[in-house]
């Protein structure tokens, strides 16, 4: 079970890559000159892993997830999602995308909130109405349809922000930092449920974070991220099994892992 570096040519063999970057490189044009964000990136990651993005502010890590999900377009190399373009992924709603904060429409209750990508695809209201009902399941919010996103706590708009992501059975999910501004007992159950729904769903998710025992804990994959320009310092596997407890945070096997991603950041300059 100790964490092992993965040659990222062996991901994507045998048609289950959904994300392929090769050389990937981007650069801003700010009016303060040139700013390279990404350099030279290489990953594949297979279908159905749970892959964490880690690394110091301003390395790139949202960059790279924006550019997965054709919000930031790369100016060298390549990148394939599904064996397409990403802006024909995001045409072909392949992904469902769940940002830092909730972002849900305060005038909207949860349940109009999930239902407005339901919405703009068409979806029938008995559709649109199923589908409500069986994501808040999913997330634990069964009941909560008529509430306001104001009359819930900062969690329970967080799940109720994966479920309006996963209304419509997106291929992968994508997340930045979703829980990052809750304290630290709300995150770690947000993260068993994170990981309980990943297990029902089998998505592809990619996840971004700062912190390394959320990273280990989730993970299949973390990916280890250097300074601008962003580059892949390491990929380390995280085999710890599906069945991972809070409490696998104490055994030897997670803190070797957690002791390597330390490692890598710290090799990577990340606390220069």
């Amino acid at each position: 079970m100790a964490a092992t570096s993965v040659d990222t040519e062996a991901h994507g063999q045998g048609g289950t890559s959904v994300i392929a970057a090769h050389d990937l490189d981007l650069t801003f044009n700010t009016n303060d000159g040139p700013v390279h964000a990404l350099s030279g990136i290489d990953l594949e990651i297979d279908r159905g892993e749970f892959v964490s993005f880690i690394g110091p502010s301003g390395c790139g890590k949202t960059t790279l997830l924006r550019v997965i999900a054709d919000l930031e377009k790369p100016t060298a190399g390549s990148i394939s999602i599904n064996g397409m373009s990403p802006e024909a992924a995001r045409k072909a709603r392949a992904y469902g995308y769940v940002f830092q904060a909730p972002a849900l429409y305060p005038w909207r209750t949860i349940g109009k909130n999930i239902a407005l990508p339901l919405e703009v695809m068409g979806f029938d209201r008995a559709e649109r109405q199923r589908r409500i009902r069986d994501n808040l399941a999913l997330v634990d919010l069964a009941g909560f349809e008529n509430k306001f996103p104001w009359q819930l706590s900062g969690g329970m708009q967080q799940r109720a922000s994966i479920a309006r992501a996963l209304s419509f059975d997106p291929d992968m999910l994508l997340m930045d930092e979703p829980f990052g501004a809750l304290d630290e007992i709300v995150r770690d159950h947000l993260n068993e449920q994170l990981l309980r729904l990943w297990a029902k769903t089998q998505k592809t998710v990619v996840f971004v974070t700062h912190s390394i025992p959320e990273a280990v804990f989730l993970s299949t994959r973390i990916v280890v991220m250097s300074p601008r320009p962003g580059r892949i310092h390491d990929i380390i596997t995280c085999d710890l099994g599906p069945d991972r407890p809070l409490e696998i945070r104490e055994t030897p096997a997670f803190l070797e892992i957690a002791h390597r991603v330390r490692e890598g950041l710290r090799a990577g300059h990340s606390y220069d």
